[in-house]
């Protein structure tokens, strides 16, 4: 068997484990990776409970994780089997450019984190270069990451009423000062609902209150007061910002 595959020739194929809600995707990805010589997927999982029980049975070299999940998130799928399986890569696939989730992702020790709307050709490439110990990350979420982490956040970040928050949390925060519970945000946003927990307690933190009571004033004012004059009253400028 020839190389041009960009495989190695002479080893074992590369384990690969799948965790994906839709089955569709699930077996596209299944039958694009098990057509390369160098790559065999061992196993499947559609949930959080199935993939926490599957991965570690089967040791796979690489676990293809979707992000958000029914019940659950893959971040936190990660983060709970490199604490199990130190030498385990896990690629992060999803269909949203989030760059909260790229960072939770970095910070659980995925080794990459794609899109799905990635190419076929592209994804084997990713799989390929996590199972070497490379990492892989997408390069636009990246920027804006790495943007925040030296305390220049992205033009998108810098809004009239909340400077500071990414336009995730300014989501999450309209929807707090509506008075809708975690469950309720996380399926108007697609978000998982310990994702949306976690999310809160940045808010949280970010406007300097520890209650949700005040967090939901907070965005009433600052969210709900764009009036087109160019400023908010100077009471508004007396609340925590940060």
């Amino acid at each position: 068997m020839t190389d041009s595959s960009g495989g190695p020739t002479g080893k074992a194929p590369v384990k690969v484990f799948l965790l994906d809600d839709h089955e569709v995707v699930r077996r596209g990805v299944h039958d694009l990776l098990d057509a390369e010589p160098d790559l065999v997927v061992v196993g499947e999982a559609g949930t959080v409970e199935q993939a926490l029980v599957r991965i570690p049975a089967l040791r796979p070299q690489v676990a293809v994780l979707d992000v958000r999940l029914p019940d659950g998130d893959g971040v936190s799928v990660c983060r709970e089997l490199r604490s199990r399986m130190p030498d385990l890569a896990c690629l992060m696939l999803t269909s949203f450019d989030d760059e909260e989730a790229l960072l939770d992702a970095i910070m659980a020790g995925a080794s990459g984190y794609v899109l799905k709307q990635i190419t076929g050709t592209d994804l084997v490439h990713a799989v390929r270069t996590v199972a070497s110990g490379q990492s892989l990350l997408d390069p636009g979420a990246t920027a804006r990451v790495m943007a925040r982490l030296r305390g220049g956040p992205a033009q998108e970040e810098r809004t009239q009423g909340l400077p500071g928050l990414t336009e995730r949390e300014r989501e999450i925060l309209a929807l707090v000062g509506e008075g809708l519970t975690n469950r309720e945000i996380g399926k108007r946003l697609y978000l998982a609902e310990k994702t949306v927990k976690n999310n809160i307690s940045r808010l949280l933190a970010k406007l300097g209150v520890e209650r949700r009571v005040q967090a939901a004033v907070i965005a009433t004012q600052a969210l709900g007061g764009r009036d087109g004059q160019g400023g908010s009253a100077p009471e508004r400028g007396s609340r925590p910002q940060y």
